[in-house]
């Protein structure tokens, strides 16, 4: 019967073989490639996993950077100097006399950095140099990795502390600061331009892969033609565009030109703030509109904030008060920004000021009215999602800024908040290491500032190389990077 059965179906149905031979075949091709497919998929899968693991553990260094040997004396030294000083009328705070107390007579590897806020302002040199003098083991989390070859480093760093070396100047004899005999500040700068000239580093680049931290607007004020092709560090470009004019005497020659700076290649950095971070579960009901603290009169770009202050000061949800923010009343100047909506945030002698990045650690949301502002980390933050920037002619017409601050809802205030907090931690310097000696937080101001640093190095190689092939002798006219 079954080879009957076998006979009739191959001669009644010859084509029905076939075709479920030919669906049979296609069938089991198509369940291979199926299988191959996905287990290749699935190794696939596997292994970018793997290397998306890999890379956030173990985050590999993008910058390399060489410490410059400058003598002691010239950094961690200045501070021994700081506070073997007597308090004075500059330099004194309550918090340096009580750590002057303790550090009289000592000489620690790495002492503190200054509490007075006129300075503190200013310490991105110190938690920068701190970083690297951490053993390289901890540095895990560093973007920079430090080495001790300079021929094989991106970048060179200046280890000076210009700040605390002008700052003392102004303390014990301020008078000469502006003069180049009898000014010791004056000697330490020449001391260290001596020194990178007389290395290989400088004379193979021109200075133009040398960083140098110049927040204070006065530090390195006698050589900043001389620093000027290296990468500078500094808070915002208003101590450069021109001197005081009483100091220059209307001299042309005397006048920092605009090509000494440039968004190319210099990186605006963040001031130290000084007042403590609120985080967000901690915010409270704000009954106050606007706030401001600081000083009514400013000079030259500052003067808007005059006319700011007698436009504001009767308004009804404005605190207006006067002073230097956090100098004094520091716990006045913290209720009044945690209470406050919005934080006033106008020129002073130069564009920005450490009052911005206060009022982002009290989450009380920026008015920014400085019309040639420049702002740390741009490209990585955007500063629209938690600020609020206002043109200088706009802000002084009668009425209009306390009715533009009062038209954004409850709703776009909170969303300025949340954004606030998710950038609080890229303005802190502090990893609280003493002296900074330890592991920085990844996502710290000190790791942004050499990320920002290493996007200016295909710039900074061109200048380089164009500069080499320059017949000698040729002059080149300065050309204006402005952006």
């Amino acid at each position: 019967m079954a080879l009957k059965a076998t006979s009739f179906t191959s001669t009644l149905h010859p084509s029905l073989c076939s075709v479920s031979s030919l669906f049979l075949v296609t069938l089991i091709s198509i369940l291979s490639l199926s299988l191959f497919f996905l287990f290749t998929t699935a190794n696939q899968s596997k292994s970018i996993s793997s290397q998306s693991l890999i890379s956030k553990t173990t985050p590999q260094a993008s910058i390399k950077v060489y410490v410059a040997d400058l003598p002691r004396s010239l950094n961690y030294g200045l501070l021994d100097t700081y506070w073997s000083l007597q308090s004075d009328s500059r330099l004194g705070s309550e918090a340096d006399r009580a750590i002057r107390r303790t550090q009289m007579g000592k000489t620690l590897k790495f002492p503190p950095y200054p509490e007075n806020p006129l300075i503190k302002q200013y310490s991105a040199e110190y938690w920068i140099m701190g970083d690297l003098m951490t053993p390289e083991k901890l540095r895990n989390g560093s973007f920079a990795k430090r080495v001790f070859d300079v021929n094989e480093a991106d970048v060179v760093f200046v280890p000076f502390f210009a700040t605390i070396s002008a700052e003392m100047q102004l303390g014990v004899g301020k008078g000469v600061f502006r003069k180049k005999e009898g000014n010791e500040d004056y000697e330490r700068q020449r001391q260290v331009m001596e020194f990178v000239y007389g290395t290989q580093a400088w004379k193979r680049s021109g200075g133009r892969d040398h960083v140098f931290v110049l927040t204070d607007p006065v530090a390195m004020w006698h050589v900043k033609a001389e620093v000027a092709p290296a990468i500078l560090l500094v808070v915002d470009f208003g101590g450069w565009y021109k001197l005081d004019s009483k100091a220059s005497n209307n001299s042309l020659s005397e006048m920092i030109q605009h090509t000494q700076v440039s968004l190319l290649k210099d990186v605006i950095v963040p001031y130290t703030h000084l007042l403590p971070r609120l985080h967000l579960s901690e915010n409270q009901k704000r009954q106050t509109l606007l706030y401001f603290k600081g000083a009514k009169h400013r000079h030259r770009g500052g003067l808007v904030r005059e006319k700011l202050w007698d436009l504001l000061v009767n308004e009804q949800g404005v605190i207006m008060e006067e002073g230097f923010p956090n100098a004094t009343g520091r716990e006045q100047s913290i209720k009044g920004m945690r209470t406050s909506e919005f934080c006033l945030h106008p020129a002073g002698d130069t564009p920005t000021s450490c009052r911005l990045f206060d009022a982002i650690q009290s989450l009380c949301i920026p008015v920014i009215v400085s019309d040639n502002i420049e702002l740390p980390f741009e490209g990585m933050v955007d500063y629209s999602e938690f600020s609020v920037f206002v043109a200088v002619r706009d802000s002084l017409q009668p009425n209009w800024l306390v009715s533009h601050l009062r038209s954004f809802s409850k709703g776009q205030r909170d969303r300025f908040r949340q954004n606030m907090a998710r950038v609080q931690p890229i303005f802190q310097y502090d990893n609280g290491h003493p002296a900074g000696i330890g592991p920085i937080p990844p996502d710290g101001a000190v790791n942004h500032i050499w990320k920002k640093v290493h996007q200016k190095l295909p710039m900074i190689k061109e200048a380089i190389i164009r500069e080499k092939r320059k017949p000698p002798g040729a002059s080149v006219p300065l050309r204006c990077h402005c952006t």
